[in-house]
């Protein structure tokens, strides 16, 4: 710790990030009450997220063989919102619970780094799935031509890139710190208030993790509700199996809108937050303010499965009025 006060204190002589400021950066700030709160709500939001996460895996993979593309990708959100909850939640919990953060630097690091990496990866999952939906909605052409191979194809994309962009603070060009409430850990954002360099990783780190991704997303869901406006009456012109073949993509796409929406709730009033805390004025942000965006964007991870698995009540649902449907028009032709 030492060897970082000196390195900021080299780097920057007018300002001196929270963490520095005081002998023990990890003693909470926050009441001893506000903590108990703060550990008894990640409890049951890791509970419901481990079971739910959990469960959209288990299921899916007795059907791994029949997955469309869509579904891989959901399978794959689910397993970053899983190991969210698994690696990074009990850290936070016994932290707020034992009324300071215990791990040290090393597993502050840690538990930085696996929260970065894992939200990074389920927000740029959602925007393959976005894209996805963009391409079969779209431009059908390019959407019968995305097989299963590719959706795997784009998981390797995915887990490299939340690689590169959770580990490039390791790189001396970044780090990881203690939030201002003390019992957690996150990007080091104040680095923007110390150096053009800091001012340089965070708006690269704003850009490639955050408002790109985003703004594909937004792009891709404004053009496929443009597109079914305009198709509803080109679609009543094809046969039933491709009609049947559009609604069920709808409906992969109105799970896609719903998860995306649900996390950009959930993760903007701390992308704000944080935003103002490297840019605004040095610990302008209320500490009793700044723990509120954190604990909801940690509750991020409990709303995929919830929304998934209502939306696949109605697939079953579906294909069970389907099936009924094709059963009495064979035995209407056996009787022909």
């Amino acid at each position: 710790m030492n060897g970082m006060a000196s390195d900021h204190n080299a780097s920057s002589q007018e300002y001196l990030p929270h963490y520095l400021q005081k002998e023990d950066p990890f003693a909470s700030k926050l009441s001893r009450e506000a903590d108990i709160v703060a550990g008894f709500y990640l409890t049951v939001i890791g509970i419901l997220s481990t079971l739910g996460n959990g469960y959209v895996i288990f299921m899916s993979s007795k059907r791994k063989k029949k997955l469309r593309p869509a579904e891989i990708m959901t399978v794959n959100l689910a397993v970053c919102d899983l190991g969210i909850s698994v690696v990074g939640k009990p850290f936070s919990i016994i932290s707020f619970f034992s009324h300071r953060w215990v791990f040290g630097w090393m597993g502050c690091r840690w538990y930085g780094w696996a929260g970065f990496f894992f939200g990074c990866g389920s927000l740029i999952t959602m925007t393959a799935v976005s894209l996805d939906r963009y391409l079969k909605i779209c431009h059908l052409s390019y959407g019968t031509w995305l097989k299963r191979h590719h959706a795997f194809i784009c998981l390797a994309i995915i887990w490299s890139y939340a690689t590169f962009w959770a580990t490039v603070p390791f790189a001396g060009v970044g780090n990881y710190a203690p939030e201002p409430f003390g019992t957690s850990c996150t990007l080091d954002w104040w680095l923007a208030q110390a150096s053009v360099a800091g001012q340089a990783f965070i708006l690269s780190i704003l850009f490639f993790c955050l408002l790109f991704p985003t703004a594909v997303i937004v792009f891709s869901y404004v053009k496929i509700i443009l597109k079914v406006k305009s198709s509803t009456k080109e679609v009543a012109h094809y046969d039933t199996r491709i009609q049947n073949s559009h609604i069920l993509e709808m409906k992969l796409t109105k799970v896609a809108m719903l998860i995306c929406v649900g996390f950009l709730i959930a993760w903007i009033p701390y992308a704000v937050v944080s935003v103002w805390s490297a840019f605004g004025q040095p610990d302008s942000v209320p500490i009793q303010f700044s723990v509120v965006p954190t604990l909801l964007a940690k509750s991020a991870a409990m709303y995929n499965p919830i929304i998934y698995q209502v939306i696949d009540c109605k697939f079953a649902c579906c294909r069970s009025g389907g099936l009924k449907t094709l059963q009495k028009k064979s035995s209407l032709n056996k009787s022909r």
